[in-house]
């Protein structure tokens, strides 16, 4: 199964983890302080900023797509509720 290397620069915590997991269960296990509401990609209080490593992560869903854009989200910011890594290298820290 494929790998992923997801560090959270607020922490300074690396991990790695298999592919598609979603960034808040890694925040969750390593006490990042990425926040959530209902994770279920609706309330965008898990919004997120990915440092790096954008194209390790699945595209948004259409969903995840149109809350970032209701809430004006800048550039290169996620969903942790939402975004499932592939592999690679990606680092990230709470918006």
């Amino acid at each position: 199964m494929p790998k992923a290397k997801v560090t959270f620069e607020d922490v300074g915590v690396t991990v790695i983890v298999p592919a598609g997991t979603r960034l808040i269960e890694v925040s969750e296990k390593v006490g990042a302080g990425i926040t959530y509401g209902c994770r279920e990609g609706e309330c965008c209080t898990c919004l997120t900023r990915v440092v790096s490593g954008g194209e390790h992560l699945a595209a948004p869903s259409v969903l995840e797509d149109q809350v970032l854009k209701d809430n004006m989200a800048p550039r290169n910011h996620r969903l942790a509720c939402q975004a499932q890594v592939l592999g690679g290298e990606i680092v990230v820290k709470p918006a």
